[in-house]
This record gives structure tokens, C-alpha cells and sequence, in this order.
């Protein structure tokens, strides 16, 4: 009896081992599979709204022809800069990082949002000049050779110069974007702590690890996020896939 009885705990106890076993390896290899966030990350930072608010109200302070924002968004496109994101593990769940904006990308993309408010500034323009019965043309070819001959210089350096400005400059996303130094993934919040100048800064944020995205879902506050909040996508990039 006594001998059944020992077979009957040493099953138990091999079951429950083995179960153990089981269920380490899914937590290590699976459960924590969205704690590990190494690899070189791209997201593309969205300028469109803040581009099209900036040509609308300037529009509005020269009294242009009215035009709505929605309108103004649809003539500029999607204007997006490039954030880089490199993280890179020291131990099982932190290690470090170095985030910044690709300058290229930024000049790229003003460029882009000036070369499109252009060409909603020529259209407007040559329905202010129909509507006060100018005779000449008014076309997109016609408007550009007139601002040309009035001011100097093409629609888009008139634009650059003496209009207004339709990005916020790169001193200020480096400022709120750029940096370096350790993080630490846990529980669903990605926390970093960035070294530089002699201090440092600690930004705590929600993340959702899926597949080959990152979503960081803002950082953390006492208050919920507000509706202006969105949230940034990071893309491994293929290198990493």
C-alpha cells in the first residue's frame, strides 16, 4: 500500500513539474515575447494638421478667398518627419535606447508642405483676381509668373520668407523628441530615462508591442488623455524583421 502510495505522489509530482516546466517556458518565451522591444524602430511623426491650421489662419489674417481647414489639409497631403528609435537590450527586459528626428526628413517635409500650400495659394489667388474681374489668366502658370513679377520670386520662396511658418522648427522636436540613455519595459509601460547636459529626464509610457509595430500610447499623467493625444506608431524596420 505504502509503495502504491509513494508511485501515486511521485506521478503527482511529475505532473506538476512538468506542468511548471510548461508553463515557464510559454511565460518566457511567449507572454514576455511583447517585453522585449530591441531592434531599430521608425515612426512617422504627423505634420499635416499642425501645417494646414498654420496656412489656414494666415490665409484668413490676409483676407484670401475663404477656404475651409478641412480644404487646406486635402491640398497639403500627408506631411509626415521620420523619428528613429534604437533599442538595444543590456539584460532581459532593459537596456538602452537613442531616439531623434531625421533631419533630412524634417527639410524634406517642409519643403513638401510648402511646394502644396503653393499651389493652393496660386488657386486661391487667381479666384480672388476672377472675382475682381482680372482679364489676364489666372491659372497655376499665369498666378506664378504674376507673384514672380510682383514680388521677386517664385510662389514657394515668397511663401518661405513671408509667410507663415508651417512647421514648427527643428530645435523644438529635437528639444521634445531626440535623446539617449537606459529603459526599462514592464507591465506595459516603457519607462526611459534619458542622460544628458548633466540631467536627467524620466518619460513614462503605455506601449503595446504587436508583431512589427510599437505603439506608444503617451505618457503616463494623474489625468486620462485628452483627445488631442494620438498615439505614435514605431515599425521595426526590415533589417530587424
Amino acid at each position: 500500500m505504502a509503495k502504491k502510495v509513494r508511485i501515486t505522489v511521485f506521478i503527482c509530482l511529475v505532473l506538476v513539474l512538468g506542468i511548471s516546466t510548461a508553463l515557464l517556458a510559454y511565460l518566457h518565451f511567449f507572454a514576455s515575447g511583447d517585453r522585449d522591444l530591441s531592434g531599430e524602430w521608425t515612426a512617422d511623426l504627423d505634420m499635416t494638421e499642425q501645417a494646414a491650421v498654420a496656412a489656414f489662419v494666415w490665409l484668413q489674417d490676409i483676407e484670401a478667398v475663404t477656404i475651409s481647414l478641412e480644404d487646406m489639409e486635402s491640398y497639403l497631403g500627408d506631411l509626415t518627419v521620420r523619428i528613429d528609435l534604437t533599442m538595444d537590450r543590456t539584460s532581459r527586459f532593459e537596456g538602452n535606447f537613442r531616439c531623434n528626428i531625421q533631419a533630412d526628413s524634417y527639410a524634406a517635409c517642409n519643403q513638401a508642405a510648402y511646394e502644396a500650400f503653393a499651389t493652393a495659394f496660386r488657386e486661391l489667388l487667381g479666384e480672388r483676381l476672377r472675382m475682381a474681374g482680372y482679364e489676364d489668366g489666372t491659372d497655376q502658370e499665369a498666378v506664378e509668373a504674376l507673384v514672380a513679377e510682383t514680388f521677386g520670386m517664385s510662389t514657394v520662396s515668397y511663401l518661405m520668407s513671408c509667410g507663415p511658418a508651417l512647421l514648427p522648427p527643428l530645435e523644438d522636436l529635437q528639444a521634445q523628441y531626440d535623446g539617449s540613455g537606459t529603459f526599462e519595459a514592464a507591465e506595459g509601460i516603457l519607462i526611459r530615462q534619458f542622460d544628458g547636459d548633466g540631467i536627467s529626464v524620466t518619460r513614462q509610457e503605455r506601449y503595446i508591442k504587436k508583431d512589427f509595430e510599437l505603439i506608444l500610447l503617451g505618457e503616463i499623467e494623474t489625468a486620462p488623455p485628452g483627445p488631442d493625444q494620438y498615439p505614435m506608431v514605431y515599425t521595426l524596420s526590415e533589417s530587424d524583421n
